[in-house]
């Protein structure tokens, strides 16, 4: 039986998330979760490409404000991968509106903030793929299988 193809998505962890030292409990949450971490990396975002990649709200006047919050840490981008990974990611992210995020998702239980919310995660598989190579090189993107494959998603590869 074929599997259903690997979708991948951008996570962006905040500079919130870096000061207040939640980077490993972040990671291990998708790791937990059956996600593949393709690409990872330690970046300061800078005008250019926060405003391509927030070019759906740069005219809007708290636009300025996101883009300093940004800007004050590095952050850590992660492309990820797995089958209905742009759906299992926003589940286990919880809303943007971190104080409506349920207890268990990432926002429910590290932030309370809409926008000190610990991560961006992509919200569609469209918005991913672009994302992903908005962020990643091709050569800082790895294609492998994970052990765990067949344990994680046993039903649709069986």
């Amino acid at each position: 039986m074929a599997h259903p193809k690997e979708e991948q998505t951008l996570i962006i962890i905040k500079p919130d998330a870096i000061n207040r030292g939640l980077l490993g409990e972040i990671v291990a949450r998708f790791e937990k979760k059956g996600l593949k971490i393709v690409g990872m990396k330690m970046i300061q975002l800078e005008d250019a490409l926060l405003e391509a990649h927030y070019s759906h709200i740069k005219d809007k006047p708290f636009f300025a404000g996101i883009k300093n919050f940004m800007k004050s840490s590095p952050v850590v981008v992660m492309a990820l991968s797995g089958i209905n990974a742009v759906s299992a990611t926003r589940i286990l992210v919880g809303p943007t509106k971190s104080y409506e995020a349920d207890a268990g998702s990432i926002r429910g239980d590290l932030a309370i903030s809409m926008q000190s919310n610990v991560v961006h995660a992509s919200d569609s598989v469209e918005n991913g793929t672009q994302e992903v190579a908005r962020f990643f090189k091709k050569s800082e993107l790895f294609d492998y299988k994970k052990n765990d494959f067949n344990f994680v998603y046993a039903d649709q590869v069986f």
